[in-house]
Order: structure tokens, then C-alpha cells, then sequence
């Protein structure tokens, strides 16, 4: 387990896709795995309980795709950025 800056203790994602994932959403709120441990990626299912990581809440204004980050390297969650791209 690594530490964080703020001194609480937590793991590192785990990678769950080396893609991002297109989905067409409805407006409302959704709640995405930050984890990389849900079986319901990229929406939290409770997995990361253990983890002391936390999902990220997310909204929506309108129906519209968004491309969802899978890898769990983005640098602008919940959104894909194209870190993917940079792993080994």
C-alpha cells in the first residue's frame, strides 16, 4: 500500500481496461470507479471499500456519449484523456 500526502494510507488503481468506454448517458448522476476493482466498470459497485480510494460523482446537464477513462490514469476524471496511450 503507498501512502498519500495527506498520510492516510491507500492502494493504487487498478488498470480495468486500456481503453476508454463510449457510452451514450442520459442526463442525471452517475458515480465512477476510481478503484479499477469494479465488476460494473465504469460505475462503482461498492469494490473499493478496502481500498481508501473513493468512487468520483459525476453529472450530467443532457443526454450526450461521453468516453469514460477505464485505466484510472486520467488527469481529468471521470473523462478519458488519452493516458492510456502511455502505459507498458
Amino acid at each position: 500500500m503507498d501512502e498519500d500526502t495527506s498520510g492516510s494510507s491507500k492502494e493504487k488503481p487498478v488498470v480495468a481496461a486500456t481503453s476508454p468506454i463510449a457510452l451514450e448517458l442520459e442526463a442525471g448522476t452517475y458515480w465512477w470507479c476510481s478503484c479499477g476493482r469494479s465488476q460494473a466498470q465504469p460505475f462503482c459497485d461498492g469494490s473499493h471499500v478496502t481500498t481508501g480510494l473513493t468512487p468520483l460523482e459525476f453529472s450530467l446537464e443532457e443526454t450526450r456519449t461521453v468516453y469514460l477513462c477505464r485505466c484510472k490514469q486520467t488527469k481529468t476524471p471521470p473523462f478519458c484523456d488519452g493516458s492510456h496511450n502511455r502505459l507498458t
